[in-house]
């Protein structure tokens, strides 16, 4: 049998550098891919293919594509890690940067999809792992946006699920609670950039102090437990729907099925100092 060849997104840092180091390790042959080549290097002089895509540049997806597909002759699984949280006031976000989340978190994601599906149909196999997050099951003040493109991700991952089953092509969710990355830094810098000053200034900040504390080791795991996850969801004959994975994940995304509307609100409210 061949080698299994495999795609990771945003493979220069957090999830999606871990991702790849531990799909290397299981045998895969592995391509990562992110707009900052240089940060991969590690990765490269441990074997991994790396080369630049952008995710909101087309020509930039076909050719990524195009070229592990002449290099390999195959593609595999596919691990769509690509993303990042913008946080702020729905007033204050502009509406440029709202559509550019959804272009890196749900178009980006989506047109890979397309560029893949045709040569794992043909090869009536692969997975294609979509990260997604706890945060397309629940929701928390200041994150509207981020959180729109999650639950956007996962019901598109639902419904892609049922249309590539019969080719042999399992779609995978990955939904992970807090981990230690630059990502909570991101995220946390935007809310207070956009919304630390002005009519949500004192209720922006004491959300910036709450996810500050989700970087503490007692409340976030690492992106190698997120990794290992993938790998079980890449390799199993008959991997989930969906993973969750973290400290906390799975409490969260079952309390979110359990409580009604009004008592969620009323814990994220005393959480975030919004009540």
């Amino acid at each position: 049998m061949s080698t299994p060849v495999a795609l990771v997104t945003g493979g220069s840092s957090g999830i999606g550098e871990s991702t790849a180091r531990a799909l290397l390790a299981q045998g895969f042959t592995v391509h990562a891919v992110a707009r900052r080549v240089d940060k991969m290097a590690p990765l490269a002089a441990e074997g991994v293919h790396t080369h630049r895509m952008d995710v909101t540049d087309d020509a930039s997806m076909v050719a990524g594509i195009d070229r592990i597909l002449e290099e390999e002759g195959r593609l595999d699984v596919l691990v769509n890690n690509a993303g990042y949280g913008s946080y702020g006031a729905v007033e204050d976000v502009p509406i440029d940067e709202a559509r550019r989340q959804f272009e890196v978190n749900v178009f980006g994601l989506a047109r890979l999809v397309q560029l893949v599906t045709p040569h794992m149909r043909a090869q009536r196999s692969g997975r294609i792992i979509n990260i997604s997050s706890i945060g397309g099951k629940f929701y928390e003040p200041f994150g509207a946006w981020y959180h729109a493109t999650k639950f956007a991700v996962e019901g598109f991952s639902d419904s892609l699920r049922m249309e590539l089953r019969p080719f042999g092509i399992k779609v995978v969710l990955i939904e992970p609670g807090p981990i230690r990355t630059e990502w909570n830094e991101i995220a946390r810098d935007s809310l207070l950039e956009r919304s630390g000053d002005g009519a949500y200034g004192a209720y922006a900040r004491k959300a910036f102090d709450v996810m500050q504390r989700f970087d503490e080791p007692a409340r976030a795991s690492t992106p190698e437990e997120v990794a290992d996850k993938i790998v079980k969801a890449a390799t199993v004959a008959r991997p989930a729907a969906r993973y969750p994975v973290g400290r906390g994940a799975r409490t969260i995304t079952t309390s979110r099925d359990l409580l009604p509307d009004r008592l969620f609100d009323e814990v994220v409210s005393r959480t975030y100092g919004t009540r």
